[in-house]
């Protein structure tokens, strides 16, 4: 499984190109690409999404929460915090979920790298 990030979903939308992009391409064409809750809501609340491509979004598994999802997330953003480093709350949570699955993420999101560096998150 290879997790999506918002960021590379939406430049894959918009026909970019670059790593992230044959990533995603492999993964949907092999089945193996998901997405976390919190990306699905980040794409499904753009105001003009058409619902084809709701349709699509929606077709595409979503990671489950675990138990203790949510004080695991804390502690995270917590001692990426303490670093000094910038740990938006939607950023945490996509990196936890990703975290909890032993999963890597697609991500053109620079913010994430901390989240590589802390805890070890894999980024394609």
């Amino acid at each position: 499984m290879i997790c999506i990030d918002t960021s590379s979903m939406i430049a894959y939308l918009q026909g970019a190109e670059g790593q992230d992009i044959t990533v995603i391409d492999h993964a949907l064409l092999d089945q193996v690409a998901v997405f976390s809750p919190v990306t699905l809501t980040e794409l499904l609340s753009a105001p003009n999404l058409s619902p084809t491509l709701r349709q699509t979004f929606l077709a595409i598994p979503i990671l489950p929460i675990q138990d203790g999802f949510w004080e695991r997330a804390g502690l995270l953003r917590a001692k990426v915090l303490a670093k000094g480093a910038k740990a938006r709350l939607a950023d945490t949570l996509i990196a936890q979920t990703c975290l909890d699955h032993h999963i890597p993420m697609v991500t053109r999101d620079q913010d994430f790298q901390i989240f590589h560096r802390l805890a070890k998150l894999e980024l394609l």
